[in-house]
């Protein structure tokens, strides 16, 4: 069984809890461990805010890198069938040879880091032509972006925003840019299962 993905509970945890809903989309409910849930937790919220107070600057990209190097290794050692791939820079952008769209063409997810009032954690979970289905873990019952951007609650299984790829590609500080290139990362997340491999995308998509 599936559960609906999950808003944040604090104005600091969109990195957790994007993770943990990596982790939600990609497998049934009775194949989490405990183990998964704990760790991703503990490794995360680990940078400091003004007066030296922990988590309340949210998740570092230390810490992003860790856990999918972690995840890789549970995947390893049988305890989930989970791959993943930590990208950065350059490598982290929305077109037709990008390692972002191809994870989503072959049936994986993808956190990224971008801009939503300071840096952000999202969860992207398909690709329809040049548009972008993610889930926010950021509660928000009214639609601040206009019409480029489409909000929705009714699909608490995948996704609650659509977003043209020309929103992702900029530099500039806009809602669900990436960004600076040099600054950009981006974990990959699949079901080993159902992973796609690029011959069988081909004939998904005829």
């Amino acid at each position: 069984m599936k559960n609906p993905l999950r808003y944040q509970v604090s104005e600091y945890d969109c990195g957790p809890t994007s993770m943990l809903n990596a982790i939600s989309y990609l497998f049934e409910r009775e194949e989490i461990q405990p183990e998964i849930l704990r760790n991703i937790m503990i490794y995360s919220l680990d940078c400091y805010g003004k007066g030296g107070v922990p988590g309340k600057n949210g998740t570092s990209r230390m810490a992003m890198m860790f856990l999918s190097r972690w995840l890789s290794g549970v995947g390893e050692a049988g305890i989930l069938p989970i791959e993943s791939q930590y990208l950065s820079g350059k490598a982290v952008y929305l077109g037709e040879n990008s390692l972002v769209v191809d994870a989503l063409n072959r049936g994986g997810v993808v956190v990224v880091r971008l801009h939503m009032d300071g840096e952000h954690y999202v969860l992207l979970t398909k690709r329809d032509g040049e548009k972008i289905y993610l889930f926010d873990p950021y509660y928000m019952t009214e639609n601040p972006f206009g019409e480029e951007i489409v909000c929705t609650l009714s699909q608490p299984l995948s996704y609650n925003r659509v977003v043209p790829f020309s929103c992702f590609n900029r530099e500039d500080v806009a809602p669900y840019a990436l960004g600076r290139v040099e600054e950009r990362e981006a974990v990959l997340l699949f079901d080993t299962r159902n992973k796609l491999t690029a011959e069988r995308t081909i004939e998904y998509f005829i």
